[in-house]
């Protein structure tokens, strides 16, 4: 009797790959296609050329990993690369409740921050003085107050007694040097008078050549006001075209969103071009 592991004396004869096998091996571990509590077993597969596939977890205490189309048993929990695939494939969709907010985000932030733009270009134009007294001529200044900066309207009343004078009436007299400095140190050109209770500036005529100057300085105010608001729109539109990669939003939806955007645009450079007339108008006016 031969022994049961002996080699056959004659080698079987050889079978091509591309023919099937008529006595396919049988699965090694096998169990139902879902998961379920408990030690998970691989579903081994074999296909007419012999090779295998795993498309299950193994079972908790071996698990199974796929390396060169044959089956490795390790005692580390491993994905099957395809499972893995598959499960990346899977986004959840967005709610059109999720969209209609990004949306309204997007569109309120551009619109918030043009408002500031208007706002802070009129806070400039006002900085600028005309031959007409205006306590926002003061608005810019600041005072070094105990040993930190804090503008002027912060720790004074500031009134127009007259069109031609400002009045200075600090809350704290101690703090009346240090205004009267700022106010010199400033570019407006005034001369502050300090009478030991208040100060006091008279506001000279604005001379032809001075006025064309001025006027020149606050179109160039208006021209990074409009770029502002330009970059605005810019970003907002960078935005809608993220929602559209991310398929939140079709061609048609940023198109529409972007001629809205323009018009919020053109509405608020047309303030700009308001304020900026009035302010030029008020500095040619003699």
């Amino acid at each position: 009797m031969a022994a049961p592991f002996s080699s056959p004396t004659t080698p079987p004869p050889l079978r091509s790959i591309f023919q099937p096998n008529p006595n396919p091996p049988k699965a090694l571990l096998s169990l139902p296609g879902s998961f379920h509590r408990g030690p998970h077993r691989a579903k081994v597969c074999y296909n007419s050329i012999g090779a295998t596939s795993v498309s299950l977890w193994s079972s908790s205490a071996n698990y199974s990993s796929l390396r060169n189309g044959s089956t490795k048993l390790s005692g580390k929990p491993v994905a099957v690369k395809r499972l893995l695939q598959n499960r990346r494939g899977v986004v959840r969709n967005a709610t059109i409740e999720e969209i209609e907010a990004e949306k309204s985000l997007i569109e309120d932030d551009a619109k918030g921050r043009m408002e500031k733009t208007i706002d802070t270009m009129r806070a400039n134009f006002n900085s600028v003085r005309t031959g007409r007294a205006n306590p926002s001529m003061l608005d810019k200044i600041e005072v070094e107050y105990y040993g930190t900066p804090v503008s002027l309207k912060s720790i004074a009343q500031i009134s127009t007694p007259d069109a031609s004078s400002l009045l200075v009436q600090p809350y704290d007299k101690s703090s009346l040097k240090a205004i009267e400095k700022a106010i010199v140190s400033s570019d407006l050109g005034l001369t502050p008078n300090n009478d030991g209770e208040v100060i006091r500036m008279s506001i000279p005529q604005l001379t032809s050549e001075r006025r064309k100057e001025l006027s020149k300085m606050v179109a160039k105010l208006a021209e990074e006001g409009k770029v502002a608001l330009r970059n605005i729109r810019r970003d907002a539109l960078k935005a809608y075209e993220k929602l559209e990669k991310e398929k939140k939003l079709s061609e048609d939806n940023v198109k529409d969103l972007s001629s809205d955007l323009q018009k919020l645009t053109d509405e608020y450079m047309k303030k700009l071009e308001n304020i900026f007339k009035q302010k030029e108008k008020e500095l040619l006016k003699v």
